[in-house]
């Protein structure tokens, strides 16, 4: 009996980490995107080339980034499409530091 107990638990465990395991959130090409964008954020603050007002901007195109990706792994899986959906917007955010921080306008 001890040891039928013992496969069954076994057999649980197995189970549940294999979930946990095809559970596909991990994003490290977005968080480095982002990371990599804040820190251009942050160069045009120090340099002058950002405005506060072109900052506020550029940070609250960076939080509803975080804020799809937060929502793309509330189902446990970040699906291909919710993917190429992030990468659509970090291009854009991406597009909108660069027009920002070489345009004529300075601190």
């Amino acid at each position: 009996m001890r040891r039928f107990m013992m496969m069954v638990l076994m057999a649980a465990l197995a189970v549940s980490l294999a979930g946990v395991a095809s559970a596909n959130t991990w994003t490290p090409r977005v968080d480095r995107r982002e990371a990599h964008q804040r820190a251009r954020i942050a160069q045009g603050v120090r340099s002058g080339q950002l405005t506060p007002r072109e900052t506020r901007r550029l940070v609250a195109g960076e939080w509803q980034i975080h804020r799809m990706e937060r929502r793309a792994k509330a189902d446990g899986v970040v699906t291909p499409r919710e993917r190429r959906r992030l990468n659509v917007a970090l291009n854009h955010e991406s597009r909108a530091i660069y027009r920002l921080k070489h345009n004529a306008r300075v601190r």
